[in-house]
């Protein structure tokens, strides 16, 4: 199998890479997917989420982003509504 990887990156004249590499990109795809960790998990063949989840979800700067965004929306709104309370408190 990993001769047979490594023939057809030379063929589509691709850099050379590990197999492993396709497993890890897959997983970072799922992440950034929202799947569940539990099928990931089990997918990978983790014998618990917290090891899956201490190897993948630092490396990706979409979860990172997607995070923050989530975060930020429900703090906009509180900081929204908290103006318009003092606006009509004035």
């Amino acid at each position: 199998m990993f001769n047979a990887f490594r023939r057809i990156l030379e063929k589509a004249d691709l850099p050379s890479l590990s197999i492993h590499t396709l497993r890890h990109t897959h997983a970072v795809l799922l992440l950034e997917s929202n799947v569940e960790m539990k099928y990931i998990q089990e997918a990978l063949g983790h014998g618990s989420m917290q090891i899956t989840s201490d190897i993948y979800t630092h490396v990706s700067k979409k979860i990172e982003t997607d995070a923050i965004e989530r975060f930020e929306c429900p703090t906009k709104d509180i900081i929204y509504r908290a103006n318009q309370n003092f606006k009509s408190n004035s």
